[in-house]
């Protein structure tokens, strides 16, 4: 068996000390890590810095034996210039005049023009050696020879010393000159330095560099160099922190450690309460010092390894408290965990007691019962266990035994855990058998009511279904007599109550298995046709409009049940008519290329929405209200039957609502679709007709319908300049002109509105087709009895000389008509159109006058499109007398 680790007191504290142990490791670790590459990294910046003190250091002694070797030598065995130009700004105070103003001199003390002329050279000089230096450089030249102090700086000194600083210029150099006098003394000491200076008035720290040349017979000459070392010292240590020294003998004891060989001129030492960073500067005897105080080192040290510590804080806690409630709660239980052991055994004892079967757990070890209910208190006395056991082992734990003349069947089991415990479940099969026989008897009575239910419903609907039906008759023929409002109410009433019993009496055969699908070959657009008519009295009482937009072709057969597509698309028709105020219902039917059996039918609604208890009513009728307009309320079945129906068809139903949008019904049907023969000739082969819609959705259906039947469609945009047509189908009565046909979608089938007008619903493929067929059977029987009419009146045209006046006058007034029209000059058209319609009364030309006279009348209300087809028959029947003319 696996090792399993002892969760004693003991243990969980011994794991819990070794743990804050290894935090508390792993933490030093961390600091120390952290502070020793804070320390490796000061020491490379203070050998960094040493370097680069060293190199000023180097320079500057090169520029003071350039100074003193060249300039000051062979200033004094040169003759002076005199040119040189001095002011005096004060007693013995004297400042040079020169270009150049990198730097400035200041001469202190009388002196000679060999001086002036020293003091000059070593200026220019300077300004080369400081001219790309941007700190504050100063160099302090005290001549033997006349004891003068030269004194050139990148500071302004002019200004300086007569305006605003001329205590800090006089003390400056007074300190200068009595240090560079102690220097002129000390005769062991050639070169020397001073500590790291600060200038208070700018801000900047810098050292001393004097060196002393003896001169025989004269005092000693001195040259001090101010080094800066602002611009050396990185930013993020302080200025403050560093000492220039006396490289002396190491005082500490404290252990110092090199990392590589660019640290080994620097060492570090603990001097309480600092901690002591230095580095030699190899050709001088002088030390950099960097101090950090402790408690800033610790308090930067804390700041670096905030969120480490933080974290290892947060952990220790959490250690603590883990081993307080686990103590508390686990290893040392107290008197809530007595009592919920108290609680759980209870329980099982009332579990046990309440189970409807006989349970004994029983030792034979010690020959005793560990858990039994009454019923196996009953019954031990007369079992005997032993054998139980040794019969259950053939029958594989299942036995009866008959005990006071009663079966019971005993389930016999063993312990996992103690092999000697055994378990015992009695049940009394009398019971049960007479228990499953009630069961069994309120199962029959049961299915007895619901049969008589469906009888009863069935019965109900039948004999409901006939006086209706006469009813609705009898109130349609009287709405079609009399236009009362409230016999509409009462025949929309009957109708409601007429398809509320048909639905019950459908959605009984459903649940009573008694219907299936009666498939047939049928015309989908003839049933769209009349779901659209039928809609069509309840939607122009509410008001609103209904786009029927089938994609497939008018003739194309489908095979499926006709009749229950027809139920599912006019219930939820007339639900989307009941949720629907103001707005449009569209009805759009269409296929897929890979799948044309599979038929999509999308009906969508700008209604109000469907609330959440609406849409509970698909799996189950009238669980939620329904919606209720002034013309009656919605069928709490309707959406449960068309689910019903289309599942029974073999399609679905999905329906998607949106409060305050609409409601979009998705109906997918397997509906076959039927081969048919090829048509010879379609119904409008060779008809052109002119299509002008606003509506884009009613331009479409238009056009679909029109060339399923074989007509060409032209539009007013893409209509050629003189090309004719036989119809013009428009759904503005404003430009209705010719032969046309009226749109809308109000419309009972079509009626006519004069002789060459017919007004007709878009949505009814049947009517649509009636109308045009009958306006073109107009239309041919008029232009037989125009030929007729035109062949007496063109008799006067071909006598005399009547055709040669025509043939010179009309045909060049036609041209104009046109090129007037397109540059839209209605003045010149209006009497090009009356010079025309002159012409043919004169001739006697009645067809032709007319032609003229309507169009002036277009011309006086600037209609184009009506201008242009006018202009277009002028022209056709000029070309057409043009022609008997000539024969």
């Amino acid at each position: 068996m696996p090792y399993k680790f002892p969760l004693t007191s003991g243990n969980v504290t011994r794991f819990f000390v070794v743990f804050n142990l290894v935090l508390f490791l792993a933490l030093g670790a961390m600091v120390h890590n952290s502070v020793n590459a804070w320390i490796t990294d000061k020491r490379y910046a203070m050998t960094d810095l040493a370097r680069a003190m060293q190199k000023r250091i180097d320079a500057s002694r090169f520029a003071t034996w350039q100074i003193y070797e060249n300039l000051a030598t062979s200033a004094a065995g040169s003759s002076p210039n005199s040119n040189l130009q001095e002011t005096r700004l004060r007693p013995d105070v004297y400042y040079l005049e020169k270009t150049r103003r990198k730097t400035e001199a200041l001469i202190f003390g009388s002196h000679d023009s060999s001086t002036l002329d020293m003091t000059m050279r070593m200026s220019n000089y300077l300004d080369t050696l400081w001219g790309a230096e941007n700190p504050t450089w100063s160099m302090y030249f005290l001549n033997g020879q006349d004891n003068s102090l030269i004194m050139i700086s990148t500071l302004p000194l002019k200004d300086m010393a007569t305006r605003y600083k001329e205590s800090a210029i006089n003390t400056l150099v007074d300190s200068r000159r009595a240090e560079m006098l102690q220097q002129a003394n000390a005769l062991d000491e050639r070169e020397s330095f001073s500590p790291l200076r600060h200038f208070a008035w700018q801000n900047d720290h810098y050292f001393t560099l004097r060196t002393t040349f003896n001169q025989p017979g004269h005092l000693a000459t001195v040259v001090a160099f101010d080094l800066p070392v602002n611009d050396l010292i990185p930013r993020n240590m302080p200025l403050e922190n560093f000492q220039l020294r006396q490289d002396a003998a190491q005082t500490s004891t404290t252990a110092t450690t090199s990392d590589d060989t660019s640290s080994e001129s620097t060492h570090v030492a603990l001097v309480n309460p600092n901690l002591e960073i230095a580095a030699s500067l190899p050709s001088t005897s002088l030390q950099l010092v960097y101090r950090v105080p402790l408690t800033s080192l610790a308090l930067d040290t804390l700041h670096n390894l905030m969120w480490p510590l933080l974290i290892n804080l947060v952990l220790f806690l959490l250690s603590i408290a883990g081993i307080t409630l686990l103590r508390q709660q686990s290893l040392r239980p107290n008197e809530n965990q007595s009592a919920e052991l108290d609680s759980l055994r209870m329980l099982n004892e009332e579990i046990v007691a309440s189970l409807p079967v006989g349970l004994l757990v029983y030792d034979f070890a010690t020959n005793r019962t560990l858990l039994s209910n009454k019923i196996a208190e009953h019954l031990l006395p007369h079992l005997n266990l032993q054998k139980i056991i040794n019969m259950s082992d053939q029958h594989q734990g299942v036995l009866q035994a008959t005990i006071n003349n009663e079966v019971y069947e005993i389930r016999h089991a063993r312990s996992v855990l103690s092999p000697h415990t055994q378990l015992f479940m009695m049940r009394d099969q009398d019971r049960e058998l007479l228990v499953n026989k009630k069961l069994q008897k309120a199962q029959q009575v049961l299915d007895r009511n619901h049969q008589m239910r469906q009888q009863l419903m069935h019965n109900l609907g039948h004999a409901l279904n006939r006086p209706l039906q006469s009813m609705v008759k009898q109130l349609v023929q009287l709405s079609q007599r009399d236009d009362d409002e409230s016999v509409l109410d009462l025949l929309d009433e009957s109708q409601g109550l007429a398809r509320l019993v048909d639905d019950i009496v459908l959605l009984n055969r459903l649940e009573a298995h008694d219907w299936s699908p009666d498939a047939s070959v049928f015309n989908l657009q003839d049933m769209l046709d009349e779901i659209a008519l039928e809609s069509l009295p309840l939607l122009r009482r509410k008001g609103l409009a209904l786009v029927v937009n089938n994609h497939l072709a008018n003739d194309e057969m489908r095979f499926g049940d006709r009749r229950a597509l027809r139920k599912v698309l006019t219930t939820l028709m007339h639900y989307s008519l009941t949720t629907t105020r103001w707005g449009k219902i569209s009805l759009e039917i269409k296929t897929t290329e890979d799948k044309p059996n599979q038929v999509l039918l999308q009906l969508v609604d700008t209604g109000s929405g469907l609330s959440v208890d609406e849409l509970a009513n698909v799996d189950f009728p009238y669980l939620g209200e329904t919606t209720q307009d002034r013309f009656g309320q919605a069928s709490g079945m309707a959406f449960f039957l068309c689910k019903q129906l289309c599942k029974q068809m073999g399609g679905q139903l999905e329906i998607i609502a949106k409060p305050d949008i609409g409601t979009r019904y998705n109906i997918q049907l397997p509906l076959a679709l039927e081969q048919q023969g090829e048509q010879e000739e379609k119904l409008l082969e060779g008809v052109t007709a002119l299509v002008d819609i606003a509506v884009e959705d009613v331009h479409k259906i238009v056009c679909r319908h029109l060339e399923n039947w074989g007509a060409k469609c032209l539009t007013s945009d893409e209509r050629l300049t003189g090309q004719d047509h036989d119809v013009l189908v428009t759904d503005d009565p404003a430009r209705l002109n010719g032969w046309a046909l009226l749109l809308a979608g109000d419309e009972m089938g079509h009626h006519a509105l004069n002789d060459q007008q017919f007004r007709v619903n878009f949505n009814l493929s049947n009517a649509l087709l009636d109308a045009l067929l009958a306006l073109i059977e107009k239309q041919l029987s008029h232009d037989l009895l125009e030929e007729s009419r035109e062949d007496e009146e063109a008799t006067p045209l071909m006598s005399g000389g009547y055709f040669q006046l025509f043939t010179e006058t009309v045909p060049p007034d036609v041209k104009r008509l046109y090129t007037e029209a397109a540059e839209k000059d209605y003045p010149s058209l209006a009497q090009t159109a009356h010079r025309l319609k002159g012409v043919f009364a004169m001739l006697n030309l009645g067809s032709g006058k007319l032609l003229c006279e309507a169009l002036e009348q277009h011309i006086k209300v600037c209609d184009d499109l009506t201008i242009k087809n006018t202009t277009s028959e002028i022209d056709a029947y000029v070309s057409q007398l043009l022609q008997q003319g000539n024969q």
